[in-house]
């Protein structure tokens, strides 16, 4: 039995408690993933071991406690690595979908309204690191060895 579908019996106040947005919204996350899985497999390619539901949970578990990739991966039954890229590529559909997105700078600048608060996001990223590669290094040769 999945998290999803554990999940399924809970009221809808303890729905929203846990994962921090309604049944609706959450159902409409999850139809924006499916036609982004559908069009990612309609390629080919191996099927995931987590449903959509189950990586949705995932991400919003990331967003809303700061778990950490290894954490979540345990939780789920998959590596770190997997982890992370699962609630990337979430974060990435439903940004690039653009329905859950926020106003720009310049909308905010535009309006009449009175900014109250600012939030700031401090999650995770990837370090950027260089490759390594024998190209890059220069060996000498040593003539006093025998």
């Amino acid at each position: 039995m999945t998290k999803y579908e554990r999940l399924q019996n809970i009221r809808d106040e303890d729905f929203r408690r846990l994962t921090g947005v309604k049944r609706v919204t959450f159902n409409k996350m999850t139809e924006i993933l499916n036609c982004a899985e559908a069009k990612k497999k309609s390629k080919g390619g191996r099927p995931s071991k987590l449903s959509i539901e189950d990586r949705l949970l995932a991400a919003l578990e990331y967003i809303r406690e700061y778990r950490t990739y290894f954490h979540i991966g345990a939780s789920y039954g998959v590596s770190e690595s997997v982890a992370y890229k699962i609630i990337k590529w979430v974060e990435d559909v439903l940004i690039k979908d653009g329905t859950f997105s926020l106003p720009g700078r310049k909308e905010l600048l535009k309006s009449d309204n009175d900014i109250e608060a600012i939030l700031i996001d401090a999650t995770e990223t990837p370090v950027e690191r260089p490759k390594k590669n024998k190209g890059g290094t220069t060996q000498v040769k040593r003539k006093d060895i025998p």
